[in-house]
C-alpha cells in the first residue's frame, strides 16, 4: 500500500513530505494504522547529522495507531486492536531477552534480510526503516514485537506520547535508578523526557524533587508536574545550587538534555553515594570529564535506555495510570499539527519553546 510519510532525504537538513510504499506484512509483521506520532528531540540529532542514520529513512519512533492487518504468524494481536508501538523492539530469545533486560536485544531476528524485499520503499527503491518502526507515516508496518495492545479507552494521541518520552522518563526513574519513597531527586532539563522523570519521581514519592531548565516557562511547568523546587540554570551553576539547596547533594540525578556539560553538572550535583542517570542523548564521540576522587566516596553514573523498559508490562500499567488519574499527559502536550507541518514543530523544538508536540493523522 501507499501512504504519505515524513522522509529524510539528506542530514543535515529537513523532512519531506513524500509518497512511500508499504509491503504486504510478513509473518511476524503488523500493519497499523497511525493515529499520532511524537515530536521527538531523538529524530533532531539525526535531522541534524549528530548521530548518522543511513538515508533516506523515514523518522518518527514515537506513535499510537490501530492494527489494519496482521501476519499469518502473529500472535496476540489483531485488526482492530489499539497499541503504542516502542522502537526497543525484542527478538525474544537472545541474551538479554532471556535474562530480563529485552531494551538491550540484539535485534537479530526483528529485521527483514538485507538481500529481500524491504518494509519500506519508493518507485521500486528500498527505504530505510527508522528504529523499527517509521512513525512519520499514515500507516508503519513493524514486527509484531514492535507493539503493545493497551485499553481501547484510552485515547490513542495521549498513548503516543507512552511509545517513547513518558516510557523513558518514568522508566529511569522507576526501573534503571530505583528511586525509593523520601529520597532526594535533580533533573537536568524540562522537555517532554525530563517532566516525565519528574513526574515519576513525584509518583515514586521523593522527598524533593529539583527541577533544573534555563527557561522559566519550562520550570513552572516543573513545579506542575512535582517538582519542589526549581534551579534556573541561566543565572547560577545549577551543580553548586543544588548542592546549597539540598545541604550536601541528591540521591539521585538525572540528565534529560543531551550535552555532555549537562552530564557532568548531574555528577557533581550528587551526594556521596549518589548515582547520576544519563538519559539525554549526548552527540555521538563527545566525551565527558569528572572528578576522579569523586568515585572514591560512591558515587555512581550510568546511563538508561529507553527507561530500561520491558514495554509489554510498563507501557498498559502506565496506561493505567493516566486513566486513574495518576500520570498527567494532557499537560504535557503542547500543540498538535498535521504531518506537513512537521518541520515547523521541530523548529519549535530547537527554540525550547514545547514540552512535546503531537503529528495528528484523520
Amino acid at each position: 500500500m501507499q501512504c504519505k510519510a515524513a522522509v529524510l532525504e539528506t542530514a543535515p537538513g529537513p523532512l519531506v513530505i513524500s509518497d512511500v510504499d508499504l509491503d504486504s506484512p510478513g509473518p511476524n509483521e503488523i500493519l497499523i494504522r497511525t493515529a499520532a506520532a511524537g515530536v521527538c528531540h531523538s529524530d533532531l540529532h539525526f535531522m541534524e547529522a549528530k548521530y548518522p542514520h543511513p538515508l533516506p529513512a523515514v523518522l518518527g519512533h514515537e506513535s499510537a495507531g490501530v492494527i489494519e492487518a496482521v501476519g499469518s504468524a502473529v500472535t496476540g494481536l489483531a485488526p482492530g486492536d489499539h497499541v503504542i508501538t516502542c522502537l526497543s523492539v525484542f527478538c525474544g530469545h537472545c541474551e538479554y531477552c532471556t535474562t530480563g533486560r529485552p531494551n538491550l536485544c540484539t535485534k537479530e531476528d526483528v529485521v527483514r534480510p538485507a538481500d529481500g524485499p524491504q518494509r519500506l520503499s519508493r518507485g521500486g527503491e528500498p527505504m530505510h526503516q527508522f528504529l523499527n518502526t517509521s512513525s512519520f507515516a499514515e500507516c508503519m508496518l513493524v514486527h509484531e514485537h514492535a507493539a503493545v495492545k493497551i485499553r481501547p479507552d484510552m485515547p490513542l494521541d495521549k498513548a503516543a506520547l507512552i511509545g517513547c518520552g513518558v516510557t523513558t522518563g518514568l522508566g529511569a526513574v522507576f526501573n534503571t535508578a530505583g528511586v525509593r519513597p523520601g529520597e532526594t531527586v535533580a533533573v537536568i532539563g524540562c522537555g517532554g523526557i525530563g517532566l516525565a522523570a519528574i513526574q515519576g519521581a513525584a509518583i515514586a514519592g521523593a522527598g524533593r524533587v529539583i527541577a533544573v531548565d534555563r527557561l522559566p516557562g519550562k520550570l513552572r511547568l516543573a513545579t506542575k508536574f512535582g517538582a519542589t523546587d526549581v534551579v534556573d540554570a541561566s543565572d547560577v551553576d545549577a551543580a553548586q545550587a543544588v548542592l546549597e539547596l539540598t545541604s550536601g547533594g541528591v540521591e539521585h540525578a538525572f540528565e534529560a538534555v543531551g550535552l555532555a556539560s549537562a552530564a557532568e553538572q548531574s555528577f557533581q550535583m550528587l551526594r556521596p553515594g549518589g548515582t547520576a542517570t544519563i538519559i539525554g542523548m549526548i552527540p555521538f564521540g563527545e566525551k565527558i570529564s569528572l572528578d576522579g576522587y569523586s568515585f572514591l566516596r560512591e558515587r555512581k553514573i550510568q546511563g538508561s535506555t529507553m527507561g530500561s523498559n520491558r514495554f509489554r508490562v510498563d507501557m498498559p500499567r502506565y496506561v493505567d495510570m493516566y486513566l486513574s488519574g495518576k500520570l498527567d499527559l494532557d499537560s504535557m502536550i503542547s500543540g498538535t499539527t498535521a504531518l506537513a507541518g512537521i518541520n515547523e514543530a521541530y523548529e519549535n523544538l530547537k527554540r525550547g519553546e514545547v514540552a512535546r508536540q503531537l503529528i495528528t493523522f484523520g
